[in-house]
């Protein structure tokens, strides 16, 4: 595999447009997903030296940029305790990963794509809202914020046969409320 070098002179570019898309439909506030893209950038070029080359420039901001996501929807619930994620979902449903890790390519997009991945999201966010409490939690923390299993369990005082538990649950309730108001 070859390896990718980096030029922070074109992130803004090539990438800002992707990780905004990507992080608007985990935190629903504009400013608030700029600032995350913001410091994004901010702690790429800090970490520069860091950077291997086995994945690509956006592929590695993403994963970046996970983890602002992450320490962002950390800080505010221990401040103000629940977060509820908003999405407008964008993308296919691929075998395995339907709702994990899918973002519209922006270079890709007709307007039909925008209303159809428009009316995606509601739906979504519709399905989510039918959950028990619990379960839309977990399954928010684990499916959309890629928490570690360790920390689902610590921060919700349960254990990891549970948490798989809850995760089933609600991946079946999602599948079944998404087939009856979306396929």
């Amino acid at each position: 595999m070859p390896k990718h070098v980096i030029d922070p002179n074109q992130w803004i570019n090539l990438y800002s447009d992707y990780l905004f898309n990507y992080t608007i439909t985990r935190v629903n506030d504009r400013e608030v997903a700029k600032d995350l893209v913001q410091d994004t950038f901010v702690a790429g070029l800090k970490s520069m030296k860091n950077f291997k080359g086995e994945a690509s420039e956006r592929t590695w901001l993403i994963s970046i940029l996970k983890r602002k996501i992450i320490d962002y929807y950390r800080k505010i619930n221990s401040n103000k305790g629940k977060a509820e994620v908003r999405m407008s979902y964008s993308g296919d449903e691929s075998e395995g990963d339907w709702l994990e890790e899918r973002v519209a390519d922006p270079f890709d997009k007709t307007a039909e794509d925008t209303i159809e991945n428009t009316e995606l999201g509601m739906a979504i966010h519709d399905c989510l809202g039918k959950l028990p409490e619990k379960q839309a939690k977990v399954f928010k923390m684990k499916t959309l914020l890629n928490f570690e299993t360790e920390a689902i369990c610590n921060e919700l005082d349960i254990t990891a046969s549970n948490l798989w538990v809850i995760i089933h649950r609600a991946r079946t309730a999602m599948a079944a409320c998404m087939e009856k108001n979306w396929f």
